[in-house]
């Protein structure tokens, strides 16, 4: 599974947010600046995170961005399903995906699901098992 700039952008600028955001709202130009992303592009996820309601945007002079709920309660899974939509990497009829699949007709005998859905299920159980929370104590470690 290879995740696309909007997974991989998104997680960079949310773990900034979570991490510069503990005492006011961040503006997208200062996420920007901090991560080497355009504020256009910026823009987009946030629009994402927003509709997920992961982010809440605040208006006015001091406005900009703030997490929804605690940094411990968030977990990459989370953000990573905002951005990017369902993790699993195979479509496949057999292992009951989240994705409408195609009808499979060999679905009932074949033994390569049992590969596909180890794979859905440990990405999914790792992704799942890392929290924002964690991530921005480490940020902060390296600063």
């Amino acid at each position: 599974m290879k995740l696309s700039t909007k997974g991989r952008y998104g997680l960079r600028a949310f773990i900034d947010l979570a991490v510069w955001g503990e005492e006011e709202p961040v503006s997208l130009t200062s996420i920007a600046e901090r991560q080497g992303i355009s504020i256009s592009y910026l823009e987009q996820l946030m629009a994402k995170l927003k509709k997920s309601g992961l982010v809440n945007s605040v208006r006015g002079v001091n406005g900009g961005y703030v997490i929804a709920k605690p940094a411990e309660e968030i977990s990459v899974g989370d953000v990573l399903r905002a951005l990017e939509g369902d993790l699993t990497p195979v479509d496949c009829a057999g292992i009951g995906s989240n994705k409408a699949t195609t009808h499979c007709n060999g679905s009932a005998h074949c033994v390569s699901k049992i590969v596909w859905k180890q794979i859905n299920d440990s990405i999914n159980d790792t992704v799942d098992s890392i929290y924002i929370g964690e991530l921005v104590k480490e940020s902060k470690k390296e600063q």
